[in-house]
C-alpha cells in the first residue's frame, strides 16, 4: 500500500489539478497547466536542461528494472551527433512477472489515488522540460522549439488528458451500493455491493520515433491510470525521451509506496523486433502503437489476446473550393506543408483544386494561379535560412529522404526542394518540401496521391470540380484513412456537403484556416487527434473509448 503519508500530499498538491482536467474535457474549452514558454520554467532552466541532457550523453541509465541481461545503445541523432546512452537490455521472462508483482496493491490504491500518482509523474517530467526537449530534438529531428512545445507541455497535456479520461470512466459506477429490493409483506431482500475497477494486465506501448512523447504518454498514462502495468516499447532511434519517462515514474511510484516494476522499459538490440515477440505475449493485455500500416494490421490481426490501438498511415486532404481570405489561406497552408518537414501524421499532402480554379477575394485564380501562388508562399516562408532551420528541423530518417528525392518524378514539380544548412548542426539532413502537379482526370489505379508519401511532399491534384473532389475525399478516407481533412470554401452548401462527407467517414475536418491554429496541429482537453472511425486509426486521442477498455468492473455481493 501507498505510504499514508504521501498519498495525502498529492491529493492537496494535484486533486485541484485533476478537477481542472475533468472539467476540461466536458467543457472542451482550453487549458493547460503546462507552459508552453521556455522562460516560464526559471531564468536557469534553459541551461540547467541542456546540461542534464548533455550529462546524460555517453552514459548507463540503469533503472534498477529486474531482468536486466545486458546494455543496448547506438541511438544517433537526426542533427549528426552520437548520443552514446545505454539502456537495459530486459529478459521478458523475468521482467513480465516481476511487473505483474505489483499490481494487486496498485489495483487496491483505487481510481483517485492512481490518477494522483500519474499527475505527480507528469508534474516531475514538466520541471524537467528543457532536458526532454533536447532529448526529443535529438532523437526525432525536431527544431528545438517544436521539441519542447510538442515533447513537452503539450505531450504531458496529452498525457493528464488521458489520466482525466481514466478517472472518469472509473468512477462512473459507485464503489459501494445497498441494495433493497421491496417484498410486500416480508421483509424486502438486501444485498451489499461492492464494485472494483480491475485491470486488464500489463500493457505494452510501442513508441515512434518522429513523436515519442507526444504518441506515447496517451497510452502510457491511460493504462496506468487505469490500474495496469506498463512496458514502454521506444523505436529503437528514439529511446532516450521514453526511458527517461520511465526512470520519473519508477521513482514517483516507488516514493508512493507502489512497486516501481509497474511501468519498465523494453529495448531492443539491432535487429532483433522484439516488439513482435512481446505484442502476441498472453501477459500482454493492452497495446498501444503508432507507425506503419503494416505493423499496425499486424499486431491487430496477431495480438488477439490483447486490446490494441492503432494509429498508423492515411492520406490527409484539402479541398479548395473558393476563398474570402485568399492571402491567409495560402500562408495557413504554407505553414502546414513546412512545419517539422511535413513529419507528422497530421500534415496535409493532398490538396484538391478544380482545374478551373477558384473563387476569392483577390479575383478568380486559376488551378495553375492557386498552385504557384502556394509554392510561392512556402517559398517565401523558407527563404530566409535561419527561419527554415526554426520550422524545418531535420529529416527523421533516411527513408524521408529518399520518399522526397523521389517524388519530383512523380510529376511536374510545382515548387523543387532545395538543401538548407543548419549552421549549428551541419550534418542535419534540412530540405524544403517539394509539391508536384498531379491530374485526377488521368485514370491511375497507382496514383501517387492514393497513398502516403511521408514527409515533405505535398500534391496539387486538379479536379474537375468540387463535387469530383469531395468523391476524391471520400475514396481516400474511406480506403486509406485519415488523420485531418481542411476545406476553404465560401458556400454554405458546399461547406455542408464537405462536412457531410467528414460525418460519414469518420474525418476530422478544419475549415477556412487562415490565421494562428492549423490543420495539423491539435489541443489536448478540446481537439480529438484521429477518430477511430477510418483506416488511419482505430481510436481516439482521447475519449472515452480510449480508455474504458482497459480496465473491467468486477461486482462483489454480499448477503446483508
Amino acid at each position: 500500500m501507498a505510504a499514508e503519508s504521501t498519498v495525502p500530499q498529492l491529493s492537496a498538491q494535484h486533486r485541484p489539478t485533476l478537477d481542472q482536467a475533468l472539467s476540461a474535457i466536458r467543457s472542451r474549452a482550453y487549458w493547460s497547466p503546462h507552459p508552453e514558454h521556455p522562460k516560464a520554467y526559471g531564468e536557469t532552466a534553459p541551461a540547467d536542461g541542456l546540461a542534464a541532457f548533455e550529462a546524460l550523453r555517453g552514459t548507463r541509465l540503469d533503472l534498477g528494472q529486474p531482468g536486466t541481461d545486458g546494455w543496448v545503445g547506438g541511438e544517433v541523432s537526426p542533427y549528426g551527433p552520437e548520443l552514446g546512452v545505454e539502456y537495459p537490455h530486459a529478459d521478458p521472462d523475468v521482467l513480465l512477472p516481476a511487473m505483474r508483482a505489483g499490481m494487486g496493491a496498485w489495483r487496491d490504491a483505487g481510481p483517485e489515488t492512481r490518477a494522483l500518482v500519474c499527475i505527480e509523474i507528469l508534474s516531475r517530467i514538466s520541471a524537467r522540460t528543457h532536458e526532454f526537449a533536447h532529448a526529443v530534438m535529438h532523437t526525432s529531428g525536431q527544431a528545438f522549439m517544436m521539441a519542447f512545445q510538442a515533447g513537452g507541455p503539450h505531450a504531458q497535456d496529452r498525457g493528464l488528458e488521458a489520466v482525466a479520461y481514466a478517472y472518469e470512466e472509473q468512477t462512473r459506477v459507485p464503489g459501494r451500493a445497498d441494495w433493497s429490493k421491496p417484498q410486500g409483506k416480508r421483509d424486502p431482500l438486501e444485498i451489499g455491493k461492492s464494485f472494483t475497477a480491475v485491470p486488464r494486465g500489463i500493457a505494452l506501448v510501442i513508441g515512434c520515433n518522429t513523436f515519442p512523447t507526444w504518441n506515447g504518454y496517451p497510452g502510457l498514462f491511460a493504462s496506468l491510470a487505469t490500474g495496469n502495468a506498463v512496458l514502454v516499447k521506444p523505436h529503437p532511434r528514439a529511446v532516450l525521451p521514453l526511458a527517461l519517462t520511465v526512470r520519473v515514474a519508477r521513482e514517483v511510484l516507488a516514493e508512493a509506496g507502489f512497486d516501481p516494476n509497474l511501468v519498465a522499459l523494453a529495448v531492443e538490440r539491432p535487429g532483433e523486433g522484439i516488439a513482435r515477440t512481446l505484442a502476441v505475449r498472453p501477459e500482454i493485455k493492452l497495446i498501444d502503437y503508432t507507425g506503419s500500416t503494416e505493423f499496425g494490421d499486424w499486431l491487430e490481426a496477431n495480438a488477439r489476446q490483447a486490446q490494441v490501438y492503432t494509429e498508423k498511415a492515411g492520406v490527409n486532404t484539402v479541398v479548395l473550393d473558393s476563398t474570402d481570405d485568399y492571402k491567409g489561406m495560402l500562408s495557413n497552408l504554407a505553414f502546414s506543408l513546412s512545419l517539422y518537414s511535413g513529419q507528422m501524421c497530421t500534415t496535409p499532402q493532398n490538396l484538391l483544386i478544380p482545374r478551373d480554379g477558384i473563387a476569392t477575394d483577390a479575383g478568380h485564380k486559376t488551378y495553375d494561379e492557386v498552385v504557384a501562388d502556394l509554392a510561392a508562399s512556402v517559398g517565401g516562408l523558407l527563404g530566409d535560412d535561419a527561419r527554415a532551420n526554426a520550422l524545418l528541423g531535420a529529416l527523421v530518417n533516411p527513408d524521408v529522404r529518399t520518399r522526397l528525392e523521389a517524388a519530383a518524378s512523380l510529376g511536374e514539380v510545382a515548387l523543387a526542394s532545395r538543401e538548407i544548412v543548419n549552421p549549428e548542426f551541419p550534418d542535419a539532413v534540412v530540405r524544403t518540401p517539394v509539391m508536384v502537379k498531379l491530374d485526377a482526370a488521368k485514370p491511375d489505379p497507382d496514383a501517387a496521391y492514393l497513398s502516403e508519401c511521408f514527409g515533405p511532399v505535398s500534391f496539387a491534384v486538379a479536379v474537375d470540380s468540387t463535387a469530383d473532389a469531395l468523391d476524391l475525399l471520400r475514396r481516400t478516407v474511406r480506403e486509406k484513412g485519415a488523420m485531418t481533412v481542411g476545406a476553404y470554401t465560401t458556400s454554405a452548401d458546399t461547406e455542408r456537403a464537405i462536412e457531410e462527407v467528414c460525418l460519414e467517414e469518420s474525418a476530422q475536418l478544419s475549415l477556412n484556416l487562415t490565421g494562428g491554429v492549423y490543420v495539423n496541429q491539435t489541443a489536448a482537453f478540446s481537439d480529438f487527434h484521429g477518430s477511430g472511425g477510418n483506416p488511419a486509426a482505430n481510436a481516439a486521442l482521447c475519449d472515452g473509448a480510449f480508455v474504458a477498455n482497459r480496465f473491467r468492473v468486477v461486482e462483489v455481493r454480499r448477503q446483508a
